[in-house]
């Protein structure tokens, strides 16, 4: 049986604590990835993971192999994808991480044309709201959007993302449009829930600003969930532009208070500093610079 096999199976089942999410992700069955681990346990000698009906943990000595083994895999990719991209086409695999609302929507449409570019080139992509840790799960790039948390990570910045005041015309008929930031107070309010700092709102108007702390009654961690409630009328809140751009354009919902500018978000590549940045993932995040660089424009209604 092939060791760098067993590696990959043993790698892949340390990363999703799962022998069968591990098939998934390799295209293995659940008894084949389960073979190949026992192989290069029976290889070394020594147990490599800690099982039992429910779950699946590294050893001591399971770990110590997963922080070498990795880099020799990756290694071995390079060398793989060298030859291919010696011969002129982007090839091998790019593993990202993304936030769902965003990875889902924007970021798969920026992606499609690259990929039909370079057809040799292979996606993994994880979609979560948790930010992961790149090199604990052997991820190329990260995909954010907000503040930076991670200053270990080397960071390219993709484009501003505005953040967007907003609600449905029905609620702004029936509740009235605030003229001023400050009668936000009166409002029913939806607040992001993903960090204690998304209830502070920041207006600016003829260099003044005005902060507003806001208690909302709704609160959720999902952009587009926010958007969404937004939409049923139940109240304004405030988001990333490209959770609601469609539906100011639809005139689903309306920018409140236009006369006054908000926070803007950064959107940002990273990847880790001791990585080798490879060809492709450099070329991918050029892509999506070039993609992203001039879009997040506030749209104009439908008349």
């Amino acid at each position: 049986m092939d060791r760098i096999e067993t590696m990959r199976a043993f790698v892949a089942v340390a990363q999703e604590g799962s022998f069968t999410a591990a098939g998934r992700r390799l295209g293995l069955s659940t008894k084949l990835v389960s073979k190949y681990v026992q192989q290069l346990e029976s290889q070394l000698k020594t147990q490599m993971f800690n099982r039992t009906t429910r779950s699946v943990s590294l050893t001591d000595v399971g770990a110590a192999y997963l922080e070498h083994c990795r880099p020799i895999l990756e290694q071995i990719d390079d060398l793989d994808s060298l030859v291919r991209e010696r011969q002129g086409a982007l090839a091998g695999q790019i593993r990202l991480t993304a936030p769902t609302g965003f990875g889902s929507t924007r970021l798969c449409e920026a992606l499609a044309p690259f990929l039909r570019q370079n057809p040799d080139v292979e996606l993994d992509m994880r979609l979560t709201d948790n930010r992961l840790s790149l090199v604990e799960e052997g991820l190329d790039l990260a995909i954010r959007i907000g503040s930076l948390k991670d200053s270990s990570l080397i960071a390219r910045k993709l484009a501003d993302m505005p953040l967007v005041l907003c609600a449905s015309p029905d609620y702004l008929e029936r509740h009235g449009r605030p003229q001023d930031p400050r009668a936000l107070s009166t409002h029913t309010c939806l607040v992001d829930g993903n960090s204690s700092g998304m209830n502070i709102w920041r207006f600016r108007s003829n260099g003044d600003e005005q902060v507003l702390k806001l208690n909302g009654s709704v609160r959720s961690n999902s952009p587009g969930a926010l958007a969404r409630m937004a939409m049923g009328g139940l109240g304004i809140t405030i988001a990333p532009l490209y959770a609601i751009e469609d539906a100011l354009k639809e005139g689903c919902l309306e920018h409140v208070l236009p006369d006054f500018s908000t926070d803007t978000f950064g959107l940002y590549a990273l990847y880790p500093p001791n990585r080798h940045l490879t060809r492709r993932v450099r070329a991918l995040i050029d892509h999506l610079a070039t993609e992203f660089s001039a879009r997040w424009t506030l749209p104009v209604a439908q008349s």
